[in-house]
């Protein structure tokens, strides 16, 4: 069992297998209507998400799976003190594979130490987004044709954005690899 907790957990290969995949998927969406079928992703957001909550909704409903989780820790058994691992264990045993978006770094891989089901990393603190990070891939790869040769700039919150910290990380496993960051000194990009 595989978990995707960080964008180094998959190899350039495997981004580039998954992004000729959703380039097939956007071409043919009805070959894969129903790969999903009886499968369901359990959205477990600890924290605030309208746009990657909804869009692993969308993708799995558009797959013919189903969705079940919470979108606020304030409507679960977290409220209670119930844990990241004991929440994992118990949702674990209704779901096929789970989108773990929390507001504590390093919360997904807990999860993924407990969990008996595949852990996605929807993002966590300032840390990581991996799967923004392979839309970003796919995007430029769409609009650029490559994900090599390129000069890529970032301006902005650099210190707490993760999908800034996750983009670079991923984009750093390219050749000739460009990168500028714009940022007031507050904001910097951290060392790690």
């Amino acid at each position: 069992m595989r978990h995707l907790i960080d964008t180094t957990d998959i190899s350039v290969a495997e981004v580039d297998r998954i992004i000729n995949t959703a380039l097939d998927i956007i071409e043919n969406r009805e070959k894969y209507s129903s790969v999903c079928k009886g499968k369901k992703l359990a959205t477990l957001f600890y924290e605030p998400s309208t746009r990657t909550r909804l869009s692993f909704t969308s993708a799995m409903m558009e797959l013919g799976g189903n969705v079940l989780g919470f979108s606020d820790a304030a409507s679960s058994s977290v409220t209670k003190g119930e844990t990241v691992a004991d929440t994992v264990r118990v949702i674990g045993c209704f779901a096929d594979i789970i989108a773990m978006r929390h507001s504590k770094e390093g919360a997904p891989l807990v999860a993924s130490h407990y969990a008996d089901v595949p852990i996605i990393n929807a993002g966590d603190g300032s840390h990581a987004h991996p799967t923004q990070t392979l839309t970003d891939l796919l995007t430029i790869r769409r609009e650029k044709g490559r994900l090599d040769n390129l000069t890529i700039g970032f301006c902005g919150d650099l210190k707490f954005g993760r999908t800034v910290h996750s983009l670079i990380k991923a984009m750093s496993r390219y050749e000739n690899i460009n990168v500028v960051l714009i940022a007031p000194e507050e904001l910097r990009l951290p060392s790690y």
